[in-house]
């Protein structure tokens, strides 16, 4: 009896030991996935990714409708030029109350991978206008569940999240920002035209074009 006691101890002992070096490796992970994303700088935000010629950045907030609207325009863009699309939160505050919360769980969703991230970004614009403040949660938790990933109850407890997107708001106070979705075609082809507004959204093709000719 009593070498069955400990033995069962020592399974219990190995299995908790188990689960705390999973915990602490989940949370390396985040850490570093956090980590990796550098942010962008007044200096880069105008430049495209490594490896891309012309890119088109945007700054939005998702509980913004006309981002909404530009959402799928943008994103056929990107892949009818085969350019990348950049994505940055700028979310308006008090006019738009869950805005930055859908962003850091957006974040959150990037950690998986960026590309479930802008899908769960398209996924609350085209859910746009049933989400208030009380079932944000609720579209968040359908939309991880759809996809197999857990969301936790505390989705940023160390605050690194929301860093990242106050940073990028930050960025857009520094450039000036004045509304969302602010547009811009980049290109690194002409340093004396690093990149070019897009103040009329149906000019968006030919602004690419322009860029992409220079």
């Amino acid at each position: 009896m009593k070498n069955t006691f400990r033995n069962r101890l020592a399974a219990l002992s190995l299995i908790s030991l188990f689960a705390l070096a999973g915990f602490a490796l989940a949370g390396f992970a985040l850490a570093g996935a956090v980590c990796a994303w550098a942010q962008d700088t007044v200096d880069s935000v105008f430049r495209p990714p490594k490896g891309s010629q012309v890119a088109i950045v945007v700054f939005e907030d998702l509980e913004c409708p006309m981002c909404a609207r530009m959402a799928p325009i943008v994103e056929k863009a990107s892949k009818d030029y085969k350019i990348p699309v950049v994505r940055h939160d700028f979310p308006l505050g008090p006019m738009h109350p869950w805005s930055h919360q859908a962003a850091v769980m957006a974040r959150y969703f990037d950690t998986h991978s960026k590309e479930l991230g802008n899908e769960f970004r398209d996924y609350i614009f085209a859910s746009q206008i049933e989400i208030n403040m009380q079932n944000l949660r609720t579209y968040a938790d359908k939309f991880a569940a759809a996809h197999k990933v857990a969301l936790p109850y505390v989705i940023d407890p160390d605050g690194k999240l929301a860093k990242l997107v106050d940073a990028d708001h930050d960025l857009g106070k520094a450039i000036k920002l004045e509304h969302t979705p602010t547009i811009y075609i980049v290109s690194s082809r002409n340093p004396n035209r690093p990149f070019v507004e897009v103040k009329d959204n149906s000019q968006l093709y030919a602004t690419i074009d322009t860029m992409m000719k220079d």
